[in-house]
């Protein structure tokens, strides 16, 4: 009976525990968590740290054009009536001797001493390549960076229009209770009612779509960071104005020395030229040493019937004395490619200034505009106060009173869309600028 109780104790303490770690509220996401989920998730950036790895062995594989390469052989050969094969030396001299079944090994050891450069310039390029991946990488992220800082003031963006619904809802239904009380004591119309139930209805169809834009934003956001979509969570009210402390002129600067873009510039630049090089080792020989042993038998084991067993050491030069202009034209198109990747440096230069304007721009846009939009916000609220206090005494009107709270909600949708463009614009202008997360 004691066991049983005991038993029964432990299973309502592990069920009582799990009951209020179920009810324990969940800790809001931060900003700095979701870009950490985001990069520990995120199949592009993956994509491009694996590209990385792929670079890296595209180098190794360059480092192998100036080791000495070994290759071995071994033939069988049948022959339809026995033929002479080869020398060999045996101790009562030199003899040859005929048989249809012949085995040869033969092994090579290669080393290029001298390929115009060919070699050094490709391993460089691939080093290039390298660097290249690293800076797409670099990029990824970036561009990763803002996908969730836009996603979460947009989440935030979509939370400030959800308040602003549920507060016109809320002054719209004590409105509704005002016009009830007076049409009840004859003071105002049966119409009075019937328009302040009309636009209580309007007001809670427009929080119905604000709550159904949060969650898509959320839903979006969860696809952001490859979670479940429908993943309930709240995030940190990062939702506030903090000047920008630098200048256009001080931004771009940044940009130029920063962006990865034009790091990969430079980069296709400097590949570009190394790849002149690989063309250009056409015009010069090749310098080679070349190490070969071969045994030809007539026993398959190729330890007895030898009939030729030698090594040569040769050194060898190849020229190139006439291919039609072919080396000529290899180097041609890849000097313009140099050029079409230098100009590609200029557009680029170009394409960031304009960027980085236009983010600028909107920035100083959206600033001014919170500022507009929180006076609006005193002045309406000041207006909706007036009317209310007019309605009651009859000296306004229900129309009045439904403008001024509509004013009131239009003034801090504009404040938090102004709000929300700011630090949307900010974090545009961050990335433009090259930067990860400041």
């Amino acid at each position: 009976m004691r066991m049983k109780c005991f038993v029964g104790f432990i299973l309502w303490a592990i069920v009582s525990a799990g009951v209020v770690w179920a009810q324990e509220p969940q800790k809001p996401l931060t900003l700095e968590e979701s870009i950490k989920i985001a990069m520990e998730r995120s199949l592009t950036l993956h994509s491009a740290v694996v590209g990385v790895e792929g670079s890296e062995f595209r180098r190794k594989e360059a480092i192998t054009n100036f080791l000495p390469q070994w290759t071995g052989q071994y033939s069988y050969t049948k022959w339809s009536f026995p033929t002479f094969i080869g020398n060999a030396i045996t101790s009562t001299g030199t003899a040859r001797s005929s048989n249809s079944n012949v085995y040869n090994f033969n092994t090579t050891l290669y080393q290029p001493l001298f390929t115009g450069g060919l070699n050094l310039a490709t391993y460089r390029s691939a080093k290039i390549g390298v660097d290249l991946s690293k800076e797409t990488v670099e990029t990824t992220k970036r561009d990763l960076v803002l996908q969730v800082r836009v996603g979460y003031f947009t989440i935030l963006r979509a939370e400030k229009f959800l308040d602003v619904a549920q507060q016109q809802v809320k002054q719209f239904e004590a409105q509704l209770e005002v016009t009830k009380a007076f049409f009840e004591v004859g003071i105002v119309p049966k119409n009075d009612v019937l328009l302040a139930e009309v636009n209580l209805a309007n007001a809670k169809q427009q929080q119905v779509k604000a709550a159904n834009d949060l969650a898509t934003a959320k839903a979006s956001f969860n696809i952001l960071l490859r979670r479940e979509v429908s993943i309930p969570f709240e995030v940190v009210d990062l939702l506030a104005y903090k000047a920008f402390p630098l200048s256009f002129e001080q931004s771009l600067d940044e940009a130029l020395r920063l962006r990865p873009e034009m790091k990969t510039t430079q980069l296709n630049i400097d590949q570009a030229k190394e790849n002149v090089k690989i063309a250009r080792s056409g015009f010069f020989p090749t310098i080679s040493l070349t190490g070969n042993y071969s045994r030809s038998s007539d026993w398959w084991t190729l330890e007895r019937g030898i009939q030729s067993d030698r090594w040569i050491v040769e050194a060898l030069a190849t020229f190139t004395l006439w291919n039609w202009g072919n080396t000529y034209f290899k180097v041609g198109e890849n000097k313009v490619k140099v050029t079409q990747a230098e100009d590609s440096k200029n557009q680029l230069i170009d394409s960031i200034t304009l960027e980085l304007k236009d983010d600028y721009l909107n920035m100083l846009v959206a600033e001014k505009n919170i500022s507009t939009a929180e006076k609006a916000i005193e002045q309406a609220e000041e207006n909706l106060r007036m009317n209310e206090e007019r309605y009651k005494y009859q000296v306004a009107t229900q129309t009045d009173v439904v403008n001024a709270v509509t004013l009131l909600a239009q003034a801090r949708t504009n404040y938090y869309g102004a709000l929300s463009d700011f630090n949307v614009a900010k974090a545009q202008l961050e990335r433009a600028m090259g930067r990860l997360y400041p």
